[in-house]
């Protein structure tokens, strides 16, 4: 085998180890009272709920969030960059065109993603590995 190859089968086994260890705690996550599971697979855990309107996929919204791994590691956070984000709704990862379409403004979610509703098999940035599962928490700040 070569040394390509072996590098190649590193990455697949680190892979398959994340989403394997993402799918368990979702598993364990989905059991906690709190949380909402839907069709699919988003979780939520309603934190603060807003009584404003709730945005359409085509509108762009302005959010504060913090992202995490399991572990807890930071990967991006506008709170602590200090500025809201701004961004077409149907132009993020699906766990957040699904999720903040159930969001009034003024409310704060938790949501849980699958890789498959986050960044895929895709690696973004230093730290979100390919089939990584993510945790946010978001506040819906306002719709343009």
């Amino acid at each position: 085998m070569s040394l390509f190859d072996k590098l190649n089968k590193a990455k697949e086994d680190k892979s398959a180890s994340t989403l394997q260890a993402g799918e368990d705690f979702l598993a364990e996550n989905a059991k906690r009272p709190e949380v909402t599971t839907l069709a699919s697979g988003l979780q939520y855990e309603v934190l603060t709920e807003g009584n404003g309107p709730k945005p359409q996929a085509t509108n762009t919204v302005t959010c504060h969030y913090h992202g995490t791994l399991t572990n807890g590691t930071v990967f991006d956070s506008s709170l602590q960059r200090g500025q809201p984000a701004s961004f077409p709704l149907n132009g993020v990862i699906k766990g957040w065109t699904e999720a903040l379409q159930l969001m009034s403004v003024g409310s704060k979610y938790r949501l849980f993603l699958h890789p498959s509703l986050a960044y895929g098999e895709r690696s973004a940035g230093a730290h979100i590995q390919p089939n990584s599962t993510l945790i946010f928490d978001v506040e819906l700040l306002g719709i343009r």
